[in-house]
C-alpha cells in the first residue's frame, strides 16, 4: 500500500498502491475536481495529459449534485467521470469550517443548510462514510471538524476529542461497508484527520490518539486557515514525528509551490489545492522563475510561450500574447488554456521533487526554489 524507498533527512520518497490506477509516485500533488470535474473545463482525459496521478473529490458537493445514489447508480464516481487513475475524496468536514454560517455541531454530526437551495441536510461520521461508500472512491477521508483560526484553547481541545470519537465512528462503518457485498470498491482506504489548531499539545495528542485507531494514511487538517506561514511550518515540525512512519501524510489544502517544497522537507507525502486552477482562472500563472500575471500590458506583444522550459500543451503551441488576448476578450479558453498550464507546472514540481529526492539532492533543490517560486515573474 505505502512503502518509503528513500529518505533525505524528514523528506521521504515513497510508493503508494490502491484499487485503481497502479502504483502512485509520492510526494504527490492530487488535482481537486470538486464536483467531478476541475473547474476551467478540464476533464479526465485532460488530467491523464497534465500528468494527474491521483484526483480528488468532495463528498459534501457531490452529495448535493448530482447526489451520491446518483453517481452509485451510474458505477462510481471512476466511471461516471471516466477517470482510471485513484480518486480520493473530502469527508465534507472543512464544509464545517467554510459553510460556518450554516451549520450547527453536535456530538452526532452536523446540520448544513445547503448553500444551494437553503434545504437542511445531516451529516455525521456514519453518513459521510456511507456517501464515499457510493463515490466507489481509493481514499475515504474521516468525518471531522476543521476549527477557525484563531480559535479558544477549551473550545480546539472539545472539538479535538470530538473529531477522534468521529473518527472511532468512521472506522467502524467504514469496516463494516467494505465487508457488504454490493460494496462499490471493498478495497476503499480510509484516512484519519489530525486537527488542534495551532496548539502544540493538543496536535501531538490528536496524532497519537488517531494513529491508535489504525487507518491507512493521515490527514494533517486545519492548517492554511489564516495563520502566519511560519507558524504552519512549526506545527508540522511539531507534529510529523509523532505520524507513523509506515503511513502517507496529507497535508490538506496546501499550498503554494514554497509550501509544498518546506512541507516535503518536513516529511508529508501528499497535497491538494485549489490554488493552481483558481489562480489560472484569475490570469495567474506559475512559472520556474516565479509568478506571472497574463493580464498585464507588458505581454499584449510578447510572442514567447509562458515558460520557454515548460512542456505543457499550451506552451508547446500557444503565446503569452495570445493568452492575454483571451482573458482580454473574456474567452472561455483563457480558462481552460490557464489552468492546464498551472495543473501541470505542479505535477512537474512534484516530478521535480522526487527526482531531486532520488539522487539525494533534495536539500539543494529546496534552497534553489523555495523563495524563487514565490516570487513575482522578473521584469
Amino acid at each position: 500500500m505505502f512503502q518509503v524507498i528513500k529518505q533525505e533527512g524528514r523528506a521521504r520518497r515513497g510508493l503508494f498502491s490502491c484499487a485503481h490506477g497502479g502504483q502512485v509516485q509520492t510526494p504527490v500533488f492530487m488535482n481537486v475536481g470538486t464536483q467531478g470535474a476541475i473547474k476551467g473545463a478540464i476533464s479526465a482525459h485532460d488530467l491523464k495529459e497534465l500528468k494527474c496521478q491521483i484526483e480528488l473529490s468532495n463528498t459534501y458537493h457531490l452529495h448535493l449534485r448530482p447526489g451520491d445514489g446518483v453517481v452509485r447508480a451510474l458505477g462510481g464516481l471512476h466511471r461516471m467521470m471516466d477517470w482510471q487513475g485513484p480518486i480520493l475524496t473530502d469527508s465534507g468536514g472543512f464544509q464545517v469550517f467554510s459553510l460556518a454560517g450554516l451549520r450547527k455541531i453536535t456530538e452526532e454530526g452536523v446540520t448544513f443548510a445547503s448553500h444551494i437551495d437553503g434545504r437542511r441536510i445531516f451529516m455525521g461520521p456514519e453518513e459521510s462514510m456511507r456517501i464515499q461508500s457510493n463515490l466507489g472512491s481509493d481514499i475515504a477521508m474521516a468525518f471531522d471538524e476543521c476549527v477557525e483560526n484563531p480559535a479558544p484553547y477549551d473550545y480546539v481541545k472539545q472539538s479535538c476529542e470530538r473529531t477522534l470519537r468521529w473518527l472511532k465512528r468512521c472506522k467502524a462503518e467504514h469496516d463494516r461497508l467494505c465487508a457488504q457485498p454490493d460494496c462499490l470498491n471493498p478495497g476503499q482506504m480510509l484516512f484519519g484527520i489530525n486537527q488542534g489548531g495551532t496548539y502544540e499539545d493538543l496536535r501531538v495528542w490528536s496524532m497519537e490518539e488517531s494513529a491508535k485507531v489504525d487507518c491507512d494514511g493521515y490527514g494533517i487538517g486545519g492548517l492554511a486557515v489564516g495563520e502566519e506561514t511560519a507558524v504552519m511550518y512549526r506545527i508540522l515540525d511539531v507534529v510529523l514525528p509523532h505520524a507513523p512512519e509506515d503511513k502517507p501524510r496529507y497535508l490538506m489544502g496546501v499550498g503554494t509551490p514554497s509550501n509544498i517544497i518546506e512541507a516535503v522537507w518536513r516529511g508529508v507525502d501528499f497535497f491538494d489545492c485549489v490554488m493552481p486552477a483558481r489562480n489560472a482562472r484569475h490570469g495567474k500563472l506559475f512559472t520556474w522563475q516565479g509568478t506571472m500575471n497574463i493580464k498585464n500590458e507588458r505581454y499584449k506583444l510578447d510572442g514567447r510561450p509562458i515558460d520557454s522550459g515548460c512542456g505543457c500543451p499550451v506552451c508547446r503551441s500557444f503565446s503569452r500574447a495570445y493568452l492575454r488576448h483571451l482573458f482580454k476578450a473574456e474567452e472561455m479558453l483563457a480558462m481552460r488554456l490557464a489552468v492546464m498550464h498551472n495543473l501541470w507546472f505542479y505535477n512537474t514540481l512534484m516530478e521535480r521533487i522526487r527526482e531531486a529526492l532520488d539522487q539525494g539532492a533534495y536539500g539543494a533543490f529546496r534552497e534553489e526554489y523555495s523563495e524563487k517560486l514565490g516570487q513575482r515573474y522578473p521584469l
